[in-house]
Protein backbone atom coordinates (compact mmCIF):
# COMPACT_ATOMS: atom_id res chain seq x y z
CA UNK A 1 0.00 0.00 0.00
CA UNK A 2 1.54 3.37 -0.97
CA UNK A 3 2.02 6.12 1.57
CA UNK A 4 -0.67 8.80 1.25
CA UNK A 5 0.06 12.47 1.77
CA UNK A 6 -1.90 15.40 3.08
CA UNK A 7 -1.21 18.40 0.90
CA UNK A 8 0.70 21.22 2.60
CA UNK A 9 1.56 23.33 -0.41
CA UNK A 10 2.70 26.27 1.73
CA UNK A 11 5.86 24.21 2.45
CA UNK A 12 6.95 24.19 -1.19
CA UNK A 13 8.76 27.54 -1.02
CA UNK A 14 10.90 26.30 1.88
CA UNK A 15 11.60 22.89 0.39
CA UNK A 16 12.38 24.42 -3.00
CA UNK A 17 14.97 26.77 -1.54
CA UNK A 18 16.79 24.02 0.32
CA UNK A 19 16.77 21.14 -2.15
CA UNK A 20 16.74 23.01 -5.46
CA UNK A 21 19.85 21.95 -7.38
CA UNK A 22 20.42 25.58 -8.37
CA UNK A 23 20.75 26.43 -4.66
CA UNK A 24 22.61 23.33 -3.50
CA UNK A 25 24.94 21.76 -6.07
CA UNK A 26 25.02 18.00 -6.57
CA UNK A 27 27.61 15.92 -4.72
CA UNK A 28 29.74 15.79 -7.86
CA UNK A 29 29.47 19.55 -8.47
CA UNK A 30 30.28 20.18 -4.81
CA UNK A 31 33.51 18.21 -4.96
CA UNK A 32 32.14 15.24 -3.03
CA UNK A 33 30.51 17.21 -0.23
CA UNK A 34 27.66 15.48 1.62
CA UNK A 35 24.06 16.68 1.51
CA UNK A 36 24.39 18.17 4.99
CA UNK A 37 27.59 20.02 4.08
CA UNK A 38 25.77 21.49 1.06
CA UNK A 39 22.83 22.55 3.22
CA UNK A 40 25.21 24.25 5.67
CA UNK A 41 26.98 26.01 2.77
CA UNK A 42 23.59 27.20 1.47
CA UNK A 43 22.83 28.51 4.96
CA UNK A 44 26.09 30.46 4.87
CA UNK A 45 25.01 32.03 1.57
CA UNK A 46 21.25 32.47 2.11
CA UNK A 47 20.90 32.50 5.88
CA UNK A 48 20.00 29.88 8.46
CA UNK A 49 16.25 30.41 8.11
CA UNK A 50 16.28 29.52 4.41
CA UNK A 51 18.23 26.31 5.04
CA UNK A 52 16.34 25.19 8.15
CA UNK A 53 19.25 25.62 10.55
CA UNK A 54 17.93 26.00 14.09
CA UNK A 55 21.21 26.44 15.97
CA UNK A 56 24.96 26.52 15.31
CA UNK A 57 27.89 25.81 17.55
CA UNK A 58 31.60 25.88 16.76
CA UNK A 59 31.66 22.22 15.62
CA UNK A 60 28.03 21.07 15.36
CA UNK A 61 24.67 22.38 14.24
CA UNK A 62 20.97 21.57 14.50
CA UNK A 63 18.83 21.24 11.39
CA UNK A 64 15.08 20.83 10.92
CA UNK A 65 14.17 17.62 9.14
CA UNK A 66 12.43 18.53 5.87
CA UNK A 67 10.47 15.27 5.96
CA UNK A 68 9.70 14.98 9.68
CA UNK A 69 8.17 12.07 11.54
CA UNK A 70 6.47 14.64 13.77
CA UNK A 71 6.42 18.44 13.87
CA UNK A 72 9.70 19.77 15.22
CA UNK A 73 11.82 16.73 14.24
CA UNK A 74 15.42 17.96 14.21
CA UNK A 75 18.83 16.47 13.52
CA UNK A 76 22.02 17.32 15.39
CA UNK A 77 25.21 16.76 13.45
CA UNK A 78 28.86 17.74 13.25
CA UNK A 79 29.74 20.35 10.65
CA UNK A 80 32.47 18.04 9.41
CA UNK A 81 31.25 15.05 7.41
CA UNK A 82 31.94 12.01 9.58
CA UNK A 83 30.24 8.68 8.96
CA UNK A 84 30.98 6.92 12.26
CA UNK A 85 30.96 7.90 15.92
CA UNK A 86 34.50 6.64 16.36
CA UNK A 87 35.72 9.12 13.73
CA UNK A 88 34.59 12.15 15.76
CA UNK A 89 37.24 14.14 17.58
CA UNK A 90 36.82 14.37 21.34
CA UNK A 91 35.68 17.98 20.95
CA UNK A 92 33.11 17.06 18.27
CA UNK A 93 31.84 14.18 20.41
CA UNK A 94 31.41 16.41 23.46
CA UNK A 95 29.65 19.18 21.51
CA UNK A 96 27.43 16.73 19.60
CA UNK A 97 25.99 15.18 22.76
CA UNK A 98 25.73 18.52 24.58
CA UNK A 99 23.78 19.83 21.59
CA UNK A 100 21.53 16.76 21.60
CA UNK A 101 20.77 17.49 25.26
CA UNK A 102 19.99 21.14 24.42
CA UNK A 103 17.76 20.06 21.51
CA UNK A 104 15.76 17.80 23.83
CA UNK A 105 15.36 20.66 26.33
CA UNK A 106 14.23 23.02 23.53
CA UNK A 107 11.77 20.47 22.12
CA UNK A 108 10.16 19.92 25.50
CA UNK A 109 9.99 23.63 26.36
CA UNK A 110 9.24 25.02 22.89
CA UNK A 111 6.78 22.43 21.65
CA UNK A 112 5.41 21.07 24.92
CA UNK A 113 5.98 17.46 23.86
CA UNK A 114 5.49 14.62 26.32
CA UNK A 115 8.62 12.73 25.28
CA UNK A 116 11.48 12.71 22.76
CA UNK A 117 12.90 9.84 20.71
CA UNK A 118 16.67 10.22 20.21
CA UNK A 119 18.53 7.98 17.80
CA UNK A 120 20.91 7.55 14.91
CA UNK A 121 21.49 5.14 12.05
CA UNK A 122 25.15 4.29 11.53
CA UNK A 123 26.06 2.74 8.20
CA UNK A 124 24.02 1.94 5.09
CA UNK A 125 22.64 -1.26 6.62
CA UNK A 126 21.10 0.65 9.53
CA UNK A 127 18.38 2.19 7.36
CA UNK A 128 19.53 5.79 7.21
CA UNK A 129 19.42 7.55 3.85
CA UNK A 130 22.46 9.76 4.56
CA UNK A 131 25.01 7.37 6.04
CA UNK A 132 27.99 9.44 4.87
CA UNK A 133 27.38 12.15 7.51
CA UNK A 134 26.25 10.98 10.94
CA UNK A 135 23.31 12.80 12.47
CA UNK A 136 21.30 12.31 15.63
CA UNK A 137 17.52 12.44 15.23
CA UNK A 138 15.56 14.17 18.00
CA UNK A 139 11.88 13.46 17.44
CA UNK A 140 9.27 15.07 19.71
CA UNK A 141 6.42 12.78 20.75
CA UNK A 142 3.02 13.41 22.30
CA UNK A 143 0.72 10.97 24.03
CA UNK A 144 -1.65 9.77 21.34
CA UNK A 145 0.41 11.08 18.39
CA UNK A 146 0.54 7.59 16.86
CA UNK A 147 -3.18 7.51 16.21
CA UNK A 148 -5.16 5.56 13.66
CA UNK A 149 -4.31 7.76 10.67
CA UNK A 150 -0.60 6.81 10.78
CA UNK A 151 -1.38 3.14 11.31
CA UNK A 152 -4.34 2.60 8.99
CA UNK A 153 -3.87 5.31 6.36
CA UNK A 154 -0.05 5.52 6.37
CA UNK A 155 -0.38 9.30 6.59
CA UNK A 156 1.26 11.78 8.94
CA UNK A 157 -0.44 14.94 10.16
CA UNK A 158 1.91 17.80 11.04
CA UNK A 159 0.14 20.50 13.10
CA UNK A 160 2.75 23.27 12.76
CA UNK A 161 4.95 24.43 9.92
CA UNK A 162 8.71 24.31 9.72
CA UNK A 163 9.13 28.05 10.29
CA UNK A 164 6.96 28.00 13.40
CA UNK A 165 8.78 24.94 14.78
CA UNK A 166 12.16 26.62 14.13
CA UNK A 167 11.09 29.83 15.86
CA UNK A 168 9.75 27.99 18.90
CA UNK A 169 12.91 25.90 19.22
CA UNK A 170 15.18 28.91 18.93
CA UNK A 171 13.18 30.76 21.57
CA UNK A 172 13.43 27.80 23.94
CA UNK A 173 17.08 26.93 23.19
CA UNK A 174 19.14 26.77 26.44
CA UNK A 175 21.67 29.52 27.01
Amino acid sequence: MPLDHLWATWRSAYVGRVVDTRTIPSTEEAGGCTLFERILAAADDEGDDAAGVVQRGPLCFTLLNLFPYTAGHVMVLPKRAVADLEDLTLAEHAELWATVRDAVVALKAGLGCDAVNVGLNLGPGAGGSQSDHLHVHCVPRWLGDANFISVTAETRVLPIGLDQARDRLRAAWPG
